[in-house]
């Protein structure tokens, strides 16, 4: 059993900043992608960031440059430092990653909750 919770989310004025972070726990053996997306009401997922376990990273072009995804191998986590904020960030934002609970597990796709983002003033 894998599980994702977010945490770091809350009321920013536009301009601010917030870390949000993303902890794996359970069985886990490997974890090869891990991902940030957002959803706002009445639109649709968004991918925001991905760091691959190569770490390399990948951004949606709304947030480049002012978002920054790291991840931490050996606690398995996943931040995301986002600054610049804007009111058209507000989303819940979710965790997701690719994980393979043992060796010969070609692995699955698994979500945290999601944590509220608001940015306004």
């Amino acid at each position: 059993q894998v599980q994702l919770v977010e945490s770091g989310g809350g009321l920013v004025q536009p301009g601010g900043s917030l870390r949000l972070s993303c902890k794996a726990s359970g069985t886990i053996f490997s974890i090869n992608y891990m991902s940030w997306y957002r959803q706002a009401p009445g639109k649709q997922r968004e991918l925001v960031a991905t760091i691959h376990d190569s770490s390399s990273t990948n951004y949606a072009d709304s947030v480049k440059g002012r978002f920054t995804i790291s991840r931490d191998n050996a606690k398995n986590t996943v931040d995301l430092q986002m600054n610049s904020l804007k009111p058209e960030d507000t989303a819940v934002y979710s965790c997701g990653a690719w994980i393979s609970s043992f060796r010969s597990d070609p692995g699955r796709d698994y979500w945290g909750q999601g944590t509220q983002v608001t940015v306004s003033s």
